[in-house]
């Protein structure tokens, strides 16, 4: 019966920021759904009744003064893996739970690292650009790409997303380096053929392509600066998956201007669009994607389904499969 079905906060249905149709519907078994607009065109109907807001690309926005608007609200349930977008000890103060959607991300996210990699190596999209170019009558030198198959590839975040990555590129017979954490087991490395290096220097020493897999903390904010890349190969490329600000963006135009590596190939940026006077984006050495690591219809509808898993699990006062705790 919907009467008995709990109330959940959504972005919108459709739109640039909204749910696909198949999606929307898994959302709708459970849940009865209050489009962002319509709590803000009647808040005093529709806030008191929400006790989930499902937050999809990062909308609707945990902003402090929504979520004390919505007095019975129980879990913030926010779709993919990053929580950085989310000030955790403030929404549990309120007696809210985060939940995120860990582990279905990872093929997703670990095939675009690959895409990536390969595109900006083998220059795919200026071929491209040159093949349907109705003015194009020979193919040019400029086409001459780099080799993928035997170089080294250092994996800065061996977590399931940098394992994954690194079995991918095993089938293209690359040199695996990782640098991480916590080192990983013995078994682990050798089904890959992973290379521990105790230092991220080393690792952007001895790398032909840097491929960075970290989550955004205190910690790795700026992990990627000026010194960092002058420490790489002139014929490097860097590749970031994780978030922008991982990276010096700066640092990161002097370097690819000035040939202090070879490339960079980014699926994030700081901010998400760059203005469109950034430098980054006129560059002919950069390849840039807006943030589409998990972007497939597959996992898309997984992400989904674990964020009404967790929601539901909040909504019964059971413990959640995907709590965000603090450390």
């Amino acid at each position: 019966m919907e009467e008995e079905k709990a109330w959940a906060l959504v972005s919108e249905l459709g739109g640039d920021h909204g749910y696909l149709e198949e999606m929307a519907d898994i959302l709708k078994q459970h849940f009865q759904l209050v489009c962002y607009r319509e709590l803000l065109q009647n808040p005093a109907l529709h806030g008191p009744k929400i006790q989930v807001l499902f937050m999809w690309k990062y909308f609707p926005a945990a902003e402090p003064w929504l979520l004390r608007s919505l007095p019975s609200l129980k879990v913030v349930a926010s779709g993919g893996v990053g929580t950085d977008h989310l000030d955790v000890p403030f929404i549990n103060s309120l007696g809210v739970k985060v939940a995120n959607t860990p582990g279905v991300v990872s093929d997703a996210s670990a095939d675009l690292a690959m895409g990536l990699l390969l595109a900006s190596a083998r220059k795919i999209l200026d071929a491209h650009r040159i093949a349907v170019d109705p003015k194009t009558v020979h193919i040019p030198q400029s086409l001459m790409g780099v080799e993928v198959t035997g170089s080294t590839l250092g994996i800065v975040g061996m977590g399931e997303i940098g394992y994954k990555i690194a079995q991918r590129s095993k089938g293209f017979e690359m040199k695996i380096l990782y640098h991480n954490r916590t080192r990983r087991s013995v078994g682990d490395e050798q089904a890959v053929g992973a290379g521990y290096c105790r230092s991220l220097d080393d690792l952007l020493r001895r790398s032909d392509f840097v491929v960075i897999v970290v989550k955004l903390t205190s910690d790795t904010t700026g992990l990627i600066g000026h010194r960092e890349l002058s420490l790489m190969k002139p014929t490097a490329t860097l590749v970031n998956i994780s978030r922008g600000q991982v990276v010096d963006q700066d640092a990161l135009v002097e370097a690819l201007q000035s040939g202090r590596i070879r490339a960079a190939a980014l699926d994030v940026t700081h901010p998400e669009p760059l203005p469109r006077d950034h430098p980054l984006l006129g560059l002919p050495n950069v390849l840039i994607t807006p943030h589409i690591g998990i972007s497939t219809y597959d996992t898309a509808r997984a992400i989904v389904e674990k964020m009404v898993e967790n929601a539901l699990a909040a909504v019964k006062g059971l413990p959640l499969p995907n709590e965000v705790k603090l450390q």
